[in-house]
């Protein structure tokens, strides 16, 4: 019992400390505290998604109008990871667009600026968020603060799924060397159905048995979303890396605000 807790704690640990900049110290870095870490990931995303949704409605109650408080609740996610993901996303969009074979494109995503292909994504992935953030904030703040909740849960639920068995990594360095393939994917595919139960249970407690439905809907579009992705980016650079896990993670917490708005 005492291994368990101590392994679970080691989990929380690694994913606050690699996927949020709130100070917690990672004190294991193996493979079985990956493991652990990626089970514990929406639970990052969950914290994430709450400062979101609370940053949002202060703002609301002190007189800002909802776009205001769609884009606070955007820019908390960016923050609490110091636009890593973000950044990812970009470096995955240069990668992918350079149409260059794998070694070349990993080596552009390495480098410290941003092309062309990636400032045109991060544009138009930041916009959708903050429409579609808009648009649930405008029905009500509890609408809102739901799907900044979903979509920070979602997308490092795909996080999850990423970092099963029988998706290598593509370089033999870095984050994404360190948690790939740490994941079964019968563990993969439980924390999956937990999870989104999870959330359609509190929408549905929340709003009714349609919404509940709604966001089950809006985590499993993004786990597909983000699956698309995973699987252009195994095909094209061998296997994942860190800035694929944030491509992965901004894919699917935009497809989840869409379908939530699309309901």
């Amino acid at each position: 019992m005492r291994a368990v807790t101590s392994l679970l704690s080691d989990g929380i640990r690694f994913a606050f400390g690699t996927l949020t900049v709130l100070p917690v110290r990672v004190t294991r870095w193996d493979r079985e505290a990956a493991r652990a870490g990626m089970l514990c990931a929406p639970l990052a995303g969950l914290v994430v998604g709450l400062c979101a949704a609370a940053l949002g409605g202060v703002l609301l109650l002190l007189g800002a109008g909802p776009l205001l408080a769609a884009v606070a609740s955007a820019a908390v996610p960016a923050a609490l990871t110091r636009g890593l993901h973000l950044d990812g996303l970009a470096d995955t969009a240069d990668g992918l667009g350079s149409g260059k074979p794998a070694e070349e494109a990993l080596r552009i995503m390495k480098q410290s600026d941003i092309g062309p292909f990636g400032v045109i994504t991060l544009l138009f992935v930041l916009l959708a968020q903050v429409a579609a953030l808009f648009e649930l904030y405008a029905a009500g703040w509890a609408q809102g603060a739901a799907g900044a909740a979903v979509s920070a849960v979602a997308a490092r639920l795909a996080l999850t799924l990423a970092s099963r068995t029988g998706v290598p990594p593509a370089r033999p360095d870095g984050l994404g060397a360190a948690v790939a393939g740490t994941v079964s994917a019968r563990t993969a595919v439980a924390v999956t159905v937990l999870v989104t139960a999870a959330c359609a249970g509190v929408a549905g407690a929340l709003f009714g048995p349609y919404a509940a439905l709604r966001h089950a809907a809006a985590v499993l579009a993004a786990l597909a979303a983000a699956q698309l992705l995973l699987r252009h980016c195994v095909r094209r650079f061998g296997g994942v890396t860190g800035d694929v896990f944030g491509g992965v993670a901004e894919t699917a917490a935009t497809a989840a605000l869409v379908v939530l708005v699309l309901g």
